[in-house]
């Protein structure tokens, strides 16, 4: 039987700030509050195309002689990290994808790597087909394994930037040919496109379940509370096996950066879906905000791994890179930190390199490591930072 979830936090957005009530522009976020507060007229577009009967996609399916190698050594090991499209210039992408390459034997043989699961945005700014080459199937073409991916905000939005070309395409229309596509088709001299069935959906496996949720555009699964990809979620959760449970999505329900913050909405939908299905993750995964984040989240006395991995290559130097809030004194946070939520604490956090996860999943724990790749020299062989959670219910 699934956990017993006694946790009933509902999470409530930070209100309107009273003071200064003709102030313009957005307001910064007390320190140490790791969600922000909720936008006035936050963006939100629909989905261009109607979902599948089966929002679930086998592993086996896709990679059988994968699969079999990674039943045969009951070992499940992925990549993983969000942020790449390389409008910037590719050269960071590319090392974080030649550092991720070099992991890689033969994929899931003897606990090699067997796929990359992408946090999102893949490609800058706005998901458009034509990007696809130039940053994404040229920076990965060496990787010997299958990627998987759900969408980020720039995967999605249509808006045009500064020396942005105008979108033509409907919203996800690059994301939906080239990772929902119809069938596997050749998107270059070495890549297929992947026809995963929707862009929100779960990849299964002998070892773990991966439920990838589509955040939109400005951080919310649905235009209204409860919508159908919260339900959907909810479903998702209380269908889920006693296996490792991992939740995907691209904007972070936590963050301790001074750009963006935890995405209130997100957070509320995940933990309606706790509540709801009864079964509390054993990881959750974002990206979003470029750099790293690890944060330890006690629900119902276990603690949960809420981590971010958005430092994949769109931030192609320091100056690029998200940072963190400083105190009244300007003074760095040190870890363990105790944020303004007594159920959550920054353990671990990088905002100086690019990098990625290497994720181990056997029958009784999940490993996670954050491999670091410095904008100057090699990616270190030794993980930056480490974490073992036992699945032993």
């Amino acid at each position: 039987m699934p956990a017993k979830v006694k946790f009933q936090h509902r999470h409530t957005p930070a209100p309107a700030p009273q003071q200064n009530t003709n102030r313009i522009g957005k307001q910064h976020r007390a320190f140490g509050e790791p969600v922000a507060f909720l936008k006035e007229t936050p963006a939100f577009d629909k989905i261009p195309f109607d979902p599948p009967e089966n929002f679930i996609m086998q592993f086996s399916d896709v990679a059988p002689a994968v699969n079999k190698a990674v039943d045969k050594a009951k070992r499940l090991v992925f990549h993983c990290v969000g942020d790449t499209g390389g409008i910037n210039g590719t050269e960071a992408q590319e090392a974080v994808a030649k550092a991720m390459e070099g992991q890689i034997g033969d994929p899931g043989v003897n606990g090699s790597p067997a796929f990359f699961y992408h946090l999102g945005d893949v490609v800058y700014f706005n998901g458009v087909s034509t990007d696809y080459p130039n940053q994404f199937y040229e920076p990965y073409q060496y990787y010997p394994a299958e990627i998987f991916a759900i969408p980020g905000n720039h995967d999605g939005d249509t808006r045009t930037r500064k020396n942005d070309p105008v979108d033509k395409e409907p919203s996800l229309h690059g994301f939906q040919v080239n990772f929902c596509d119809d069938g596997r088709h050749p998107a270059s001299g070495y890549k297929q496109t992947m026809d995963q069935p929707y862009v929100y959906w779960t990849l299964d496996s002998s070892l773990a379940t991966i439920v990838g949720l589509y955040s939109n555009i400005d951080g919310s699964l649905d235009a209204e509370d409860g919508g159908p990809q919260e339900q959907w979620l909810t479903d998702q959760l209380k269908a889920a096996s006693e296996k490792c449970l991992i939740v995907a999505v691209h904007h972070a329900p936590y963050s301790l950066d001074s750009t963006h913050g935890g995405y209130p909405r997100i957070l509320e939908s995940l933990d309606n879906a706790i509540a709801a299905s009864r079964r509390i993750p054993d990881l959750v995964l974002s990206g979003h905000v470029h750099n790293y984040q690890r944060f330890s989240r006690n629900i119902d006395g276990r603690e949960i791994p809420y981590i971010i991995a958005g430092a994949g290559g769109y931030a192609h130097n320091l100056k690029a890179m998200h940072r963190l809030q400083l105190d009244e004194n300007h003074q760095q946070i040190q870890v363990p930190f105790q944020t303004t939520h007594r159920d959550l604490r920054l353990l671990k956090f990088n905002q100086s390199d690019s990098g990625f996860l290497k994720i181990t999943v056997t029958a009784d724990s999940l490993v996670v490591d954050y491999i670091s790749v410095p904008f100057e020299g090699v990616a270190d062989s030794n993980p930056f930072d480490s974490i073992t959670v036992s699945l032993k219910r």
